[in-house]
């Protein structure tokens, strides 16, 4: 009896303590849990999984003619000059940019891109009526200086920037294109042996870097993949993190919201620039790597500015280098503690902020670094910097535990070339001066326009982080995205999302620019005069926000 006594207490204990310690690893994963949710963005770009849910349910209606003008409720005068002034605008497009029009209409139902782009530069709602009577024009027939013409012959000043590709300007491309080409056209289009060219561009690439080892890859997109799954590799970790609203290519790891059509389980998306993100790095032990795109700073936690995304004037922009540059010591101290691998995905500033990059631009080192855009010479690449250990990919003890990566036309003969051409330029003393005063400058050149149209009393005003601009506007509306097709009628010629994002090449004189400056001023005074920033005391962001959702559940109930 005595023995049963004794074993049913030792049994009791023994659950006792089973129970306590599922209890104990219950609560460090809630409190893992609640950190995960605290460091996150509180808007829905924070929260991907509840973003992609409500996508689904974001049913499509549009405007007819009649609410397309007053959407906002303004009254018959106000909606009588903007229909006047969109008449106005369509007249001119259908007969300045005729053959661009009708040869990107040709194209549009073959091309899917065409077809997306077309689609997403302005709000749902308005997309259909400005798609019929502001066709689009994705046509040029040529470039020179700061400048591209379309097929009508229209000169216009460019800002686009190709996407981040024009940071030297076209002229010099287009020439380091050419001389890369007469280099390597005895061994041609060969691919799987490395043309000699290959040596000095490693070199360079090390000094640039600061890191040990580089591979090449096909687009920014691919050389980011690399680096996770390298970092992956080494720490036999699952998770990255990204911040919120960081672009890093399309691939499902990096784009686990909307636009993915499967969840991303192995990613955090965490709040940039805050605590909280730093206290998940140090309590977390699945986090492979941390993914930080420079870009960030000028808008933290905003996604990427598009004109397709301004439903009222929430858009906001700044730049702090000192306090951004703070974050980025404070996420690497972290990153060293924890032994997490920190990527700077430089696709996208690599080479315009400083000819060091962002590493140098900030003062901070990462382990891995992704390059791509520009550094191709005008051509397609994506390269990966990093050190030796994180680098390799295969184990000395383990023959089969390999890291694999491979692309047929990596290490191209004449990518390489144009990118030889690139790199000389810049440690020549016409490439080093490109980057003299270069935050003056384009400080300078930003608050100067700003002025002007402070001074005229217009609703908007521009952000930027050097060359890299953002507009944003003052005075709550919900047509701030005509202005993109105002620009366009004065000559300059922006990127698909719109007046999200102007970007500038580094050739770009004062004169050029006091030219960009002018247009823009008379393209917003027209906006102005046609009665598209008419805004009633009533009116505001919140309120905005409260009528589309009230129309969207609408739509729901009605189509139910």
């Amino acid at each position: 009896m005595a023995f049963a006594t004794t074993t049913w207490a030792t049994t009791t204990l023994a659950l006792y303590g089973v129970g306590g310690a599922a209890l104990a690893t219950s609560l460090v994963r809630l409190r893992q849990r609640i950190g995960l949710s605290q460091a996150k963005h509180k808007s829905l770009a924070g929260h991907a999984r509840i973003a992609r849910r409500l996508a689904a349910f974001v049913p499509f209606y549009d405007y007819d003619e009649t609410r397309f003008f007053c959407s906002d409720d303004a009254p018959a005068d106000v909606a009588g000059r903007r229909r006047a002034g969109f008449e106005r605008l369509s007249g001119l497009y259908k007969t300045c940019f005729a053959e661009t029009v009708r040869r990107t209409a040709e194209a549009a139902d073959s091309i899917s891109d065409l077809q997306f782009t077309d689609a997403y530069r302005v709000p749902f709602q308005y997309s259909r009526y400005v798609r019929t009577h502001l066709p689009s024009a994705a046509f040029m027939q040529s470039s020179a200086g700061v400048t591209v013409t379309d097929l009508d012959g229209n000169r216009f000043y460019d800002v686009s920037g190709s996407y981040g590709v024009n940071v030297l300007g076209y002229d010099f491309y287009k020439g380091a294109i050419e001389r890369g080409a007469a280099r390597v056209r005895e061994l041609g289009p060969v691919l799987g042996p490395y043309h000699p060219l290959i040596v000095e561009n490693v070199k360079l690439l090390k000094e640039i870097s600061g890191l040990d080892e580089v591979s090449f890859h096909m687009s920014g997109t691919e050389a980011v993949m690399q680096a996770v799954r390298l970092a992956r590799y080494h720490t036999r970790r699952s998770h990255l993190v990204r911040f919120c609203g960081a672009y890093h290519g399309w691939w499902g790891d990096v784009q686990p919201g909307i636009g993915n059509p499967q969840p991303a389980r192995d990613t955090y998306t965490l709040r940039d620039m805050s605590e909280d993100s730093l206290r998940v790095l140090r309590t977390r032990r699945d986090i492979a790597c941390v993914l930080v795109n420079p870009l960030q700073a000028l808008h933290p936690n905003g996604s990427v500015p598009s004109d397709s995304a301004l439903l009222d004037s929430g858009r906001r922009a700044h730049f702090d280098k000192d306090a951004y540059a703070s974050w980025l010591k404070a996420l690497r101290t972290v990153c060293t503690e924890q032994n997490i691998v920190l990527i700077f995905d430089e696709v996208f500033v690599g080479f315009r902020l400083a000819k060091g990059g962002a590493q140098d631009y900030f003062g901070v080192r990462a382990d891995l670094v992704t390059y791509g855009k520009t550094l191709g010479g005008g051509l397609p690449v994506g390269v990966a910097c990093g050190r030796s250990d994180l680098m390799k990919r295969f184990r000395d003890d383990r023959p089969a535990d390999i890291c694999f990566a491979r692309g047929t036309f990596n290490s191209h003969p004449y990518v390489m070339a144009t990118m030889n051409e690139f790199l000389r330029h810049l440690q020549m003393p016409e490439g080093e001066s490109v980057y003299r005063d270069l935050d003056q400058i384009w400080n300078g050149r930003a608050e100067k326009l700003n002025e002007r149209l402070r001074a005229e009393g217009l609703p908007v005003e521009v952000a930027n982080l050097s060359s890299i601009w953002t507009v944003c506007y003052t005075r709550p509306s919900r047509y701030n995205w005509m202005l993109q097709y105002y620009l366009r009628a004065e000559g300059l010629a922006l990127s698909w999302v719109g007046t999200g994002r102007l970007i500038f090449s580094l050739d770009y004189a004062e004169a050029d620019f006091a030219a960009v400056a002018d247009r823009f001023v008379r393209a917003a005074k027209a906006m102005q005069h046609d009665g598209w920033w008419w805004c009633s005391p009533a009116l505001t962001d919140k309120s905005i926000k409260r009528t589309i959702l009230r129309e969207m559940i609408a739509r729901r109930l009605f189509s139910a």
